[in-house]
């Protein structure tokens, strides 16, 4: 059974596949994707601005009790896999930027929101994905790029949804340890082990990233108060 729809125009692919899953009870995984997504979500209540038929909006309904990770390192299980496809795709070096952005040549190409949800007797992740592909313009977004933009390389759209996909399922629902996912996503995590600057409250301070933990916090050593863990959104790093 072929499980990746496509649809035209929606405001949110992780809303659209909600109403989809009700029609599919208890199937394992389910993918919808579109091209021209109108009211994109991301983390924590920001929006996921996307110019038509430039961009991908995917979004991945899993089967919770299918997954083996705790929820925290599901988030990073699947920015690693997201990261290897991009890499992949792209031959160029691809990062990640905590908690689970896709950063290329310093730019951010791709952000990601996970959701639970329970449709009917199934609790399931939606995975959605925004990726910016084709577009060239990021006017007020100075921290924005494309896949066009930071690599100089044209992708079909429809191609690389249909292997992104598949590269998906192979990957998510293989059993590995937490060990390896967090040393994989140690190995690409963006400004590890760089001086960089924070914003902490109003206050900015010098720091520098060594890692996360499976809770999903973040550990940095900053230059007044030493090693100190933050959750998102409690700290922002600047530049």
């Amino acid at each position: 059974m072929d499980t990746l729809f496509y649809i035209q125009q929606c405001s949110s692919t992780n809303d659209e596949i909600i109403n989809l899953l009700k029609s599919h009870d208890g199937i394992r995984e389910l993918t919808l994707y579109t091209f021209d997504q109108t009211k994109g979500r991301g983390q924590y209540g920001n929006t996921w601005d996307t110019a038509p038929n430039q961009n991908l909006a995917f979004s991945m309904a899993l089967l919770q009790n299918e997954v083996s990770q705790s929820d925290t390192l599901f988030n990073f299980h699947t920015a690693n896999i997201l990261r290897d496809f991009i890499a992949k795709k792209t031959e160029t070096k691809v990062e990640v930027k905590w908690p689970n952005d896709i950063i290329i040549h310093h730019k951010k190409v791709s952000g990601m929101l996970i959701e639970k949800k329970k449709i009917g007797n199934n609790v399931y992740f939606i995975v959605g994905i925004g990726l910016n592909l084709l577009q060239r313009n990021f006017q007020n977004l100075p921290k924005a790029g494309s896949i066009l933009t930071q690599t100089k390389k044209e992708f079909d759209l429809e191609n690389w949804t249909k292997e992104m996909h598949a590269f998906f399922l192979e990957k998510v629902f293989e059993p590995v340890s937490s060990e390896e996912i967090l040393d994989q996503y140690h190995h690409f995590l963006f400004k590890k082990d760089e001086v960089s600057v924070f914003e902490i409250g109003k206050i900015r301070q010098n720091g520098i990233i060594k890692k996360v933990d499976e809770q999903g916090y973040l550990w940095i050593d900053l230059e007044n108060e030493g090693l100190k863990r933050f959750y998102h959104k409690e700290i922002k790093l600047l530049y």
